[in-house]
This record gives structure tokens, sequence and C-alpha cells, in this order.
């Protein structure tokens, strides 16, 4: 009698009495996230005033005119908020896409090859974890100012090592399982078996982990600004408002707080999410 092996990918798990059902993400924190993630995205089209512009005295407290008042060189706040966002979100957006891809290949790789080129090629990448991520997106901001690729190349330098094992350790297990030898021992290529047997049995965790970094580089790209790194200091950033506007606290709240709030609740919303995504991938792997 013959046995044909199966990838788990394809292979239908029985349920188990009494297992908890999957959950979802939750419908509220999904709606916030999109509508901060629009609101960052699409609000430069939404900008009654120029972002740039200085329109009234520094500190001007809300009015029918200035919705949010002015902010410490005397520009629209509501204008600059509505415009901050977006090289935040497609910074940490460009950031994480280019560590996904790097940790992808570099995980990949290291699982397929022997186990002595493969941690040799783990050892390499562990010397870029060992460099604090703030230092690299100082370094490479500083080096090459207003450059949004330095910041995004900063980013993906920053993630892509801690990308790199964990998808390692999620292909291990899938390469050393019969399958792939039975698919390897009738003929199939390497690239096949990669793209048909490997990549989807490793598309949860990849996924759960892309989510996670983009955490981070949300955090980091933030970080940039309030340290005046990136764009012009000219040009709308929430994480350089809060720094800008905090000596003026006392005399107006919104200029800083409203960006620092904005942030906040992105960043909590997309961890949250992050965090549930991880829970499902984890239950549906049990």
């Amino acid at each position: 009698m013959t046995t044909v092996l199966t990838p788990p990918s394809r292979r239908a798990r029985p349920s188990r009495p009494g297992a908890p059902a999957r959950r979802r993400p939750p419908l509220f924190t999904a709606v916030v996230t999109l509508l901060v993630l629009l609101l960052a995205l699409l609000g430069p089209l939404a900008a009654p005033h120029s972002p740039t512009a200085q329109l009234a005295a520094p500190f001007q407290q809300p009015d029918g005119r200035f919705l949010l008042g002015t902010d410490v060189l005397g520009r629209d706040v509501a204008s600059r908020v509505l415009g901050g966002g977006r090289t935040i979100v497609l910074t940490a957006l460009a950031g994480t896409a280019a560590a996904g891809a790097v940790g992808l290949t570099a995980g990949v790789l290291a699982a397929m090859v022997s186990r002595r080129l493969g941690d040799l090629l783990v050892r390499c990448v562990d010397a870029l974890a060992v460099v604090p991520a703030l230092l690299v997106v100082l370094v490479l901001a500083a080096g090459f100012p207003g450059s949004h690729a330095a910041l995004v190349t900063a980013v993906a330098l920053a993630t892509a090592p801690f990308s790199t094992r964990v998808l390692r350790a999620a292909a291990d297990p899938v390469l050393d399982s019969g399958y792939v030898e039975a698919a390897l021992a009738r003929g199939d290529t390497r690239r096949a078996v990669l793209r048909q047997d490997v990549l989807p049995n490793i598309a949860g965790p990849a996924l759960t982990d892309t989510a996670l970094r983009l955490v981070a580089a949300l955090h980091l790209t933030a970080t940039a600004g309030f340290l005046g790194l990136g764009p012009g200091g000219a040009a709308p950033d929430w994480g350089r408002m809060v720094s800008e506007n905090v000596p003026g606290a006392t005399l107006a709240a919104t200029p800083f707080l409203a960006p620092a709030l904005l942030l906040i609740l992105i960043s909590v919303c997309v961890g949250l999410l992050a965090g549930r995504l991880a829970d499902t991938v984890g239950r549906g792997a049990a």
C-alpha cells in the first residue's frame, strides 16, 4: 500500500471537540484603524489652508477660522494634522514591506541551505540586530537629510533581522517534514516546492510578523519626525509637530495634543490587530 504525503496547507484538519472558535479582529478597532489610515493618506486633500503658510499669531486658540488653533509659527494646526500623517504612514508601510521581503528571502534561504550555511547567514543578519534601531535611523536619516529613501532603508534594516529569525523558524519544520522529501523524490524542483508547499505554509506567520513589524516601523518613523529627521522642517509631520509645539503647551494644547493622540491611536489599533492576528494564526496552527 502506498502512502501519499500531503502538505499541511492541503490537508483538512479535523475539528476538535470543545475547541474555541477563531476570534476575528474586533470590528471597532478595525474601523478606527481604517479611519486613521484614511485620514493620514487622504487628509492633505481636505486641508482648509496651506500647512506651511503662516496665517496668524502663534498659539492662537481654536475659532471659526482655525478649528484647532495655530502652532508655534502661526500655521493652521488642522491643516498640518491633515497633512502630517501621510509621510509617517507611507514610510512605515514601505519600510515594513522592504523588511518583510528581506526577512522572507533570508529566512527561507537559511532554512533551505545546509544547517551550517543557514546559521552563518543568520549570524550575518544578527549583526544588524545588535545595533539599536534608533541609532540606525539616526545615522542614515542624518547622513541623508530630507531623504525618504534613507528613512525607509533605516526602518527596513532595523526590523529585518527579527523577521529573518521568525520566518526561518517557521520554514524549518515545513522543510523537515516528509512531504517535502517526497516532492523532491518524485522530481519536483526546489523552486516548485518553495512556491507550492513552503510559502503557503508559512504565509500565516509571515503575515503576523509583518503586522508586528508595522507597529515598530510606525514608532521609528514617528520618532524620526520627533527628532527633526526626515522631510524638511516646514513639511507637516505628526512626530515633528509634537516636539515643536510642546514648549507652548501652557498657551495652547491642541497643536501638540492632536498629532500625539493620532500617533497613539494608530499605534495602539495596529498593535491590537497584530496581536489578534497572531492569536488567530496560533490557534489555526494548533
